[in-house]
């Protein structure tokens, strides 16, 4: 017993001396500029579904998708990842007007939704999994959110399971801080439920699976790094660097998706493997995404008081392979995390201007600020309320923004 836990510590250690090696090269990397975004793209709505022997998934979702973009400019591309149930034959039958293109080896998520994103022609990609049915409405209040939210890289849906099942994700996707002495084994990210009345609130990034990205914008990224292998990550990757760019993801609660959850990986991958699998690639993400070598060390040092497994903590010795050279001039990430928080929710309302209050209740407004205002803020601590104030003074810079904290003499308008 001795030895396995003075070889755990070794192997902690050896992580912890690898992130200041990261920590330093990150210090170093010169920025590299993205190409500007396309400006040509026709308006519509191109859809991405990546599917390996999910026919039987497909026959559930199409009905469902194509009856909702009847109304729109749009196109529905099947990406055949590496199937052997006839996919590409049933669809021809079935729905000719679908494109498919066809992986013969099965790829990561990442490279078969990149497949896809390739071929869309319109302003807009839809990805979609297999295994989700959509609601009536879900892609016009997507699209919704492109006309309220100014540079909006992604709108992603509102999650819920079948009935029965526990909501295990919701698509409000935050990482809520946590402190120096922290011992949380869990996951550092996860899913808020959403407060009556909450629609288009800042989140870290789109879930994979139901998310309505800009084109343009997703290509000038590079589409979904795929490095990330087989999947997971992948979607917090690509968010976190468009709000470098300084270009947001929000919740769009009335785009509802149900999600008959892993209805694909567990069919190819025990529960373990993907447990490893995401971890590995949270990893990835701190060493490859993360620009400023000081939060990088405040993300990992946190992650490495979780119980890593064996195989992720030898993982973090090559971590500093994974680097990525920084956009130029990126957006404050203490400011990134603390709009992904969870501690800033947001309610449209039917007035003018926009209001931000500090709050330590977590609750819907009162009807007479939703009746006066055109957006409410609520954030629930001095470091969310000054992170939601400078955000919506960049969003809404038209707007008049007027703040209020409890025991302060008065409002103060901007």
């Amino acid at each position: 017993m001795g030895s396995v836990d003075l070889s755990a510590r070794f192997a902690r250690g050896q992580a912890v001396l690898s992130g200041f090696l990261i920590a330093a090269l990150k210090a170093i990397l010169p920025s590299h500029k993205d190409p500007a975004p396309e400006t040509n793209l026709p308006p519509g709505i191109s859809v991405v579904i990546p599917s390996r022997d999910g026919i039987h998934l497909l026959k559930r979702l199409l009905p469902g998708v194509i009856s909702d973009l009847e109304a729109m400019n749009s196109e529905i591309i099947v990406v055949d990842n590496g199937s052997t149930d006839g996919t590409a034959a049933e669809l021809a039958r079935h729905w000719p007007a679908i494109a498919v293109e066809i992986s013969a080896p099965a790829l990561a998520f990442a490279a078969a939704v990149n497949r896809g994103i390739n071929l869309a022609r319109y302003s807009h990609v839809c990805l979609l999994n297999n295994d989700m049915v959509t609601e009536p409405g879900f892609f016009a209040a997507l699209l919704g959110a492109f006309d309220r939210v100014p540079h909006l890289f992604c709108a992603t849906a509102q999650i819920f399971f079948p009935a029965g099942e526990r909501r295990q994700e919701t698509g409000l996707a935050v990482k809520p801080p946590r402190g120096a002495d922290s011992t949380d084994p869990g996951f550092p990210l996860w899913c808020n439920e959403p407060i009556e009345g909450e629609d288009l609130s800042w989140v870290l990034y789109g879930s994979g699976g139901c998310s309505l990205y800009d084109t343009a914008k997703l290509r000038s990224l590079g589409g979904f790094d795929e490095s990330y292998s087989p999947a997971y990550v992948e979607d917090l990757d690509i968010g976190y660097r468009a709000w470098l760019r300084r270009w947001p993801t929000v919740f769009a609660a009335r785009a509802v998706v149900l999600h008959h959850h892993r209805a694909t990986t567990s069919r190819f991958y025990t529960p373990r493997q993907l447990d490893l699998v995401l971890d590995v690639n949270y990893i990835r993400f701190l060493a490859r995404a993360v620009a400023n070598p000081s939060v990088f060390l405040k993300l990992w040092r946190e992650n490495l008081r979780r119980p890593l497994s064996p195989s992720a903590l030898r993982f973090t010795r090559s971590a500093w392979r994974c680097l990525r050279r920084p956009p130029p001039r990126p957006f404050p990430e203490e400011t990134i995390l603390q709009l992904g928080s969870g501690r800033i929710r947001i309610f449209p309302g039917r007035g003018i201007g926009v209001l931000v209050h500090q709050t330590s209740v977590t609750q819907p407004p009162p009807e007479e600020w939703l009746s006066q205002h055109r957006i409410v803020i609520l954030a629930t601590d001095a470091a969310a309320f000054r992170a939601a104030l400078d955000q919506a003074l960049k969003q809404w810079p038209d707007n008049p923004v007027r703040t209020t904290i409890p025991g302060a003499c008065g409002s103060n308008s901007r």
